[in-house]
């Protein structure tokens, strides 16, 4: 197994990767066949077009892809009438990606399944395909060809080894001053990355699902803005047909197998146990409708202080439909809900910038970080907390922070200059907090969150001091829109 570390050159093409979108990558509308096309038809048609694969599409609607290694293993070498119907001869369980996805998710989804050619979608109708040699005119030799270790690896041992990577691919991005938001997707694409294979693998040892499921990230895995320090939020949405006494012993095992090994592999268990090897959190779809229901439409707040995390939700592996139904009736829920909002706003008031009265920057004054500041808790939770109430308020489907504000500047929620502002203090903040971490892995030390002011210069007190600043006036814009007079 190749471990050798990244050139400057690499890191610069998984920015790229991780930036670039696919529609970007189109170069020409699709070439397709309807179903009952003959087979000898669709191969001249493939020969006249230049191109080794077709879409094959009814009526606006993708039904399967055919491509020349189909031709040749299941026509020619399986000695079939080249007049059947193309068909016949067609992959039509097929997965897509979508015009706005990024490169590197359709590289990764390549590397899972070990296909070569993904058809791209716009709102449900075919627009292109993407193969494996468009992607590797843009592909890295680092992120990408650790996230193909990845799968290549046929147990847990091997797979915490080459998790061991991930920490040196953060530092090699933040050496080349990669920006946080950046980095950030690609550490969460390798931690997608373990966890489908680790599906995969857990899947080999129990058997097939007995009902499909959809494998969920939560926290800031979902939100594409984990680092080297991250601990580990996810859950399971089950199939309706679900039943407990049937199918409930194997996704428990299946569910903890892969928690285990996330654990394994670095991302440890979350402290206040939201991960789909806890009981309540691995449920039918209906169930979650239910949970969601209650905490939108009834309230806690403390019930809202532990949950919140799965308002952050994102589709890692099975069915994804199963996640696409829930969030779609969520956020048709959520805008509106002025108590429900009002809770939430509370709840990210939790988390405060440290400024004092006159506009100094306080430090951790006692225990083990004393004369630190916690630049997760006080700097870049605050803002991810306001982006998800505006994304909430707003119904917006984004789940990064970064999206979430821009969306929340369309929706009204929030002004196009504050809009700015929010951004500019969460990049410096994340890239404050991307440096302090390699920083920390150069010295052979456990990453971690607490930056000492000394090792800032007086221009990046000055301008920690702004982003602080700018976080605490909008939460107190938030404050007085949802809070005055109410509790």
């Amino acid at each position: 197994m190749n471990t050798s570390a990244a050139t400057p050159r690499d890191t610069d093409d998984s920015i790229r990767l991780a930036t670039l979108p696919v529609r970007a990558l189109l170069r020409r509308a699709p070439v397709t066949v309807a179903p009952d096309t003959p087979i000898h038809t669709a191969a001249r048609l493939m020969r006249d077009e230049r191109v080794s694969s077709l879409l094959v599409v009814h009526e606006n609607r993708l039904i399967g892809l055919v491509t020349d290694r189909d031709l040749r293993n299941r026509v020619l070498a399986a000695g079939l009438d080249p007049q059947s119907a193309v068909v016949d001869v067609a992959t039509t369980v097929v997965q897509t990606v979508d015009v706005g996805d990024h490169a590197f998710d359709a590289l990764l989804l390549m590397a899972r399944l070990n296909v070569h050619h993904v058809p791209v979608l716009d709102d449900g109708r075919v627009v292109g395909i993407i193969t494996a040699t468009d992607l590797q005119q843009q592909q890295s030799n680092s992120a990408v060809n650790l996230a193909g270790a990845i799968y290549a690896q046929e147990s847990l041992e091997d797979l915490v080894q080459v998790s061991a990577r991930i920490g040196e691919l953060q530092r090699q991005l933040a050496a080349a001053g990669t920006p946080a938001h950046a980095a950030g997707r690609l550490v969460s694409a390798m931690t997608d990355a373990l966890t489908s294979r680790l599906l995969q693998l857990g899947e080999a040892r129990f058997g097939p699902p007995p009902v499909p499921y959809a494998w969920v990230a939560a926290g800031s895995q979902a939100r594409n803005e984990q680092t080297a320090k991250s601990d580990q939020d996810n859950c399971l949405v089950l199939d309706d047909a679900y039943d407990p006494a049937t199918h409930g012993a194997y996704f428990e095992r299946l569910a903890r197998w892969v928690c285990d090994g996330l654990n394994a592999c670095g991302y440890v268990y979350c402290p206040g146990e939201m991960m789909a090897m806890t009981d309540a959190w691995r449920q039918p779809l209906a169930r979650w409708r239910a949970y969601f229901r209650q905490w939108i439409e009834e309230p806690q707040p403390k019930a809202l202080m532990l949950t919140c995390v799965f308002f952050d939700q994102r589709f890692v592996h099975g069915e994804r439909s199963l996640l696409d139904a829930l969030r779609a009736e969520v956020l048709q829920r959520t805008p509106g809900q002025r108590i429900f909002l009002a809770h939430m706003v509370s709840n990210a008031l939790t988390h405060q910038p440290p400024l004092g009265w006159l506009g100094g920057i306080h430090t951790i004054r006692s225990g083990k970080h004393e004369g630190t500041i916690d630049l997760k808790h006080s700097g870049i939770v605050p803002i991810i907390d306001l982006a998800r109430v505006y994304a909430l308020a707003g119904g917006l489907l984004a789940v990064s922070t970064r999206e979430r504000l821009a969306g929340a500047a369309h929706s009204g929620e929030i002004t196009a200059e504050r809009t700015r502002d929010l951004i500019d203090a969460l990049d410096f903040l994340a890239d404050l907090r991307i440096q302090h971490q390699a920083r920390l892995l150069a010295e052979g030390r456990a990453a971690d969150n607490y930056l000492h002011l000394h090792e800032l210069s007086e221009l990046e007190r000055r301008h920690l001091k702004d982003a602080f600043t700018v976080v605490k006036e909008l939460q107190g814009v938030l404050e007085r829109r949802y809070l005055a007079g109410r509790f």
